[in-house]
């Protein structure tokens, strides 16, 4: 009996293990000469530790278990509520601010797709006692630094999510929970009919889905045209301005969130092409690890004969198809 690998995980051979340990070793360097010190959690914790702040809805996408203590147990999904239930034990009387970093995998129970696995792997900072825009502008320059260091070039995105909540805190917590998790994943369709669901208002609505969408130069005057001039803008702008003086480029995104409710302030992503451009092997073997069933290819021989390559993951059997002949056998 042959026994695969779950789906949305992976296996690494060593050539691969080799870059992973290079790369992993530069980003220590850098952090550790920035003043951080590695801490390590446990795999599994307790859940209430993510459900307490993120609802019970949070137990469908992450991997929970009973002990043989009858204890509600799961695989951390994050880093950041572990590392920071470490701090309550450990560092509270320390000074501050404290400066953590920890690289190590994480669980999530969700659908493979590209760039996302049910095991990944985390390589994140916390500065944790400092409420000042210079913290928050510290923890951005450290990360494009780190990217930096390895060669990576990205397009850095910032946005602020307290003031997204300013538009939904008149729901209920709960609401303003899967409204976050819903913009998190960029499911507009999923959260204009959750909306029309819970019968919001269409104020609200039309205010929320502005805001989201708000991203370039114009982003902070436009927001305040949606909401009004709220305090959260004057964290917000002094953290820009720090990063206009390090000379760090970047684009105001209204539209980023987090799925998890202790994202309460600045959140930024960086986008890179060049983490995604996989030659057409590597692509193959990503579609193979998240589980595909079927991979669709096409290139110059298939334009030229109007038909597309259809390759059956688990057979290895490659032919050419019709649109309409590749749909029917995935339907």
């Amino acid at each position: 009996m042959r026994i695969d690998r779950p789906r949305g995980t992976r296996d690494f051979l060593p050539d691969e293990m080799g870059e992973r340990r290079s790369i992993e070793s530069v980003f220590r360097g850098v952090v550790e000469r920035w003043g951080y010190g590695e801490v390590k959690t446990p795999t599994f914790e307790n859940l209430d530790l993510f459900t307490i702040k993120s609802g019970e809805g949070i137990s469908d996408e992450i991997y929970t278990f009973m002990d043989k203590g009858e204890r509600q147990m799961a695989l951390r999904p994050e880093l950041t509520a572990p590392v920071m239930r470490l701090y309550v034990e450990s560092f509270q009387v320390s000074a501050k601010p404290c400066k953590l970093f920890y690289f190590d995998n994480c669980f999530r129970y969700e659908r493979p797709q590209k760039g996302r696995f049910r095991e990944f792997w985390q390589f994140g900072v916390e500065l944790i006692g400092s409420s000042q825009p210079e913290a928050d502008a510290e923890v951005i320059t450290l990360a494009v630094e780190m990217l930096s260091s390895v060669g990576v070039k990205g397009e850095l995105h910032i946005g602020d999510l307290s003031i997204i909540r300013s538009i939904i805190e008149e729901l209920s917590p709960a609401q303003q929970s899967r409204i976050m998790r819903l913009v998190d994943k960029k499911d507009d369709a999923g959260l204009e009919y959750y909306l029309g669901e819970i019968n919001a208002p269409s104020a609200l609505c039309e205010k929320l889905f502005s805001l989201i969408s708000l991203s370039g130069r114009d982003t902070l005057k436009e927001a305040l045209k949606i909401t009004g001039d709220l305090p959260e803008f004057d964290r917000f702008r002094r953290t820009l301005e720090l990063l206009d003086a390090l000379d760090v480029e970047y684009t105001v995104d209204l539209g980023i969130a987090r799925g998890l409710d202790y994202y309460t302030g600045m959140v930024f992503e960086i986008y890179s092409n060049q983490l995604m451009n996989r030659r057409f092997k590597d692509q193959l073997k990503h579609a193979n690890s998240v589980g595909s069933d079927f991979v669709l290819i096409l290139g110059k021989n298939e334009l030229e004969s109007g038909k597309i390559a259809f390759k059956n993951m688990e057979s290895g059997e490659q032919e050419l198809l019709t649109i309409d002949e590749a749909i029917e056998r995935v339907q």
